[in-house]
């Protein structure tokens, strides 16, 4: 049973990132992180997951923004949500700095972090790119090659990353194997309607 803890979180969550919306769209952000949250739920996962879920890009949207920075967002994690929850959100994060280092090097050391993460951070990353991976099919299928624009990295840098986070998530035992054989199933999709294009 969730608690009144998961419904602060979506609360938290939503404020968090009133403002933002999906790349590209006029989709609000919160949508993706209760799509997530629902993901891990789905799949199994517990309560501190599923807020995990919810606050999984908090640290690297919203940190700079936040009063007392990264850090005074850290510690607003852990006083409202706990020291489990802080470090799933931790360890979900690929950058909390301004600027972020370069892309292809925060995505290695993301894809080599998921080889060796435990189960709990586990669940929440590949709820979080099988959602992701989910929106670029059905984005791709209604604008075509015009959806590469979004990326920083384009279209051979996305195929590629999506690709290696799908191997790595196979590496790791401790991914749930319904999650990550969605996720490669829907990658699969995605590269398929590449090369079609």
């Amino acid at each position: 049973m969730l608690t009144s803890r998961f419904y602060r979180a979506i609360v938290f969550a939503g404020e968090l990132h009133v403002s933002q919306v999906r790349k590209g769209t006029a989709i609000p952000y919160v949508a993706h992180l209760m799509a997530v949250a629902a993901l891990v739920l789905e799949h199994g996962g517990t309560e501190e997951q599923a807020i995990a879920g919810l606050l999984h890009d908090a640290i690297e949207d919203q940190g700079e923004c936040f009063e007392g920075g990264a850090d005074g967002l850290r510690q607003e994690i852990e006083r409202g949500f706990g020291t489990a929850v802080l470090a799933i959100v931790e360890a979900c994060t690929d950058a909390d700095t301004i600027p972020k280092p370069p892309w292809r090097d925060r995505k290695e050391a993301y894809i080599a972090h998921i080889r060796t993460a435990p189960a709990d951070v586990l669940i929440v990353s590949c709820a979080d790119k099988l959602h992701n991976a989910r929106a670029i099919l059905s984005d791709y299928r209604a604008i075509g090659d015009a959806l590469w624009q979004r990326f920083t990295a384009g279209k051979d840098g996305t195929l590629w990353y999506y690709q290696a986070l799908v191997d790595a998530f196979q590496s790791n035992p401790a991914t749930p194997r319904t999650l990550v054989d969605e996720l490669a199933q829907t990658v699969t999709q995605i590269v398929e309607l590449a090369h079609e294009k």
